[in-house]
């Protein structure tokens, strides 16, 4: 029995230790990722709206809210709570999810790549603090 335990609690350890390296991985890829969004979004301390809002705390946050921020009408009533859900779909095509945003993005279509996007986006608290 001691040897059953002992070997289940290996296995558990592994496969936590395998999918923290894994969602790691995912955050290192998103940040890369990230890199079409700088020219219009902001995220982490410090950070400040630009052509789009600041990315903080996105995971959570009702479209629309971000102080400071001049949004459209579109996104201020589209009733949207972001998830990942919703990220994931709204990233592929921004002007589909949401007409009349002013997001002038082409969209992710590689779902990978997405969900790396939402692994880093979402790491990020509303003090832009990497959680």
């Amino acid at each position: 029995m001691k040897k059953l335990t002992l070997s289940a609690l290996v296995a558990l350890t592994a496969m936590t230790a395998a999918t923290s390296s894994a969602l790691a991985q995912d955050v290192a890829a998103g940040k890369t990722s990230f890199n079409k969004c700088l020219a219009c979004h902001a995220i982490g301390e410090g950070a400040k709206n630009k052509v789009g809002p600041v990315l903080n705390g996105l995971d959570g946050r009702k479209s629309g809210t971000v102080e400071g921020y001049s949004y459209s009408d579109a996104n201020k009533n589209s009733g949207i709570t972001w998830g990942k859900d919703v990220f994931l779909e709204y990233i592929k095509d921004p002007k589909a999810k949401i007409p009349g945003t002013k997001m002038v993005f082409a969209g992710i279509k590689n779902e990978k790549e997405a969900n790396d996007l939402w692994a880093y986006v979402s790491s990020f608290d509303k003090d832009g603090k990497q959680k």
